[in-house]
């Protein structure tokens, strides 16, 4: 028998009220509720970051007149962003499969694409303002110049919305929490780090070079600090595309699963 997700989907009665704005509420307060562990903690550690690479390499430079703390903030607001967008999606779908709450999120008229936009949002809207936070403190270390302020949020906002939805695949695939962790330790974590956050992509050896262009982190990271500088190792457009890109193939993976209630119904 074929699944399908029809039953969330609200055909033509008009009677009823989507539950979307409710959904995105209980989102938003979700994470919010505990802004001291979902928002300050992230920050907190951007800042030992920051506070720590400031000491260690105060001289070094990058792109031949980019000292590297200047170099390494974009990338640090990013990583934030990043796994931040991540954390909100994937945790609050296993906590939800865990604790039994799933079944109210399953009952209302909901269509799979409002759930959908609901989670992204929320998860993109965690990732923003820890990254704005982020971007408040890495001021006080340096005087970040804003070249292309469209292109700071257009890329920020994308690469949020790119994690809040392999937030969303990982927590539908997670029955548990460790399994959860095996995606965000063996695979977030390792995409996040080896992307061009703490180093610059000429420094690195061929191989590892042509490696690291086969992450999409690494477009969203290098055109992120172009942004910033009008400095990137490779064209910013080139970036913007496969962000862009990456962002439209996992929206149609992710609604397709969501579609035929992949692992939402028993």
């Amino acid at each position: 028998m074929k699944k399908s997700f029809d039953f969330l989907e609200l055909k033509s009665n008009k009677k009823f009220c989507s539950g979307f704005p409710t959904l995105l509420h209980k989102e938003l307060l979700r994470f919010w509720k505990v802004s001291f562990q979902t928002v300050a903690a992230p920050v907190l550690t951007a800042l030992l970051y920051l506070v720590v690479f400031s000491q260690i390499s105060p001289e070094r430079i990058i792109f031949q007149k980019i000292s590297y703390i200047a170099f390494l903030s974009p990338g640090l607001i990013m990583m934030s962003i990043l796994q931040n967008s991540f954390a909100n999606s994937s945790s609050s779908l296993i906590q939800s499969k865990i604790t039994g709450n799933l079944v109210f999120m399953l009952l209302p008229p909901l269509s799979y694409q409002e759930i959908f936009t609901a989670y992204l949002l929320a998860s993109s809207i965690r990732g923003l303002i820890v990254g704005f936070f982020v971007w408040l403190i890495s001021i006080i270390f340096i005087d970040l110049p804003f070249h292309h302020p469209f292109l700071i949020i257009l890329f920020a906002i994308i690469s949020s919305a790119i994690m809040g939805i392999i937030g969303i695949v990982a927590g539908l695939w997670a029955e548990k929490f460790d399994q959860l962790s095996l995606f965000q330790n063996f695979i977030i974590m390792p995409a996040t780090f080896l992307s061009g956050v703490f180093y610059s992509f000429q420094s690195l050896s061929p191989f590892w070079q042509k490696i690291l262009l086969w992450n999409p982190i690494f477009y969203a990271i290098d055109g992120f600090r172009y942004a910033f500088f009008s400095e990137s190792d490779i064209s910013p457009w080139n970036s913007l595309f496969v962000v862009v890109g990456t962002f439209f193939i996992l929206s149609i993976f992710t609604l397709r699963l969501l579609s035929y209630g992949y692992k939402l119904k028993g």
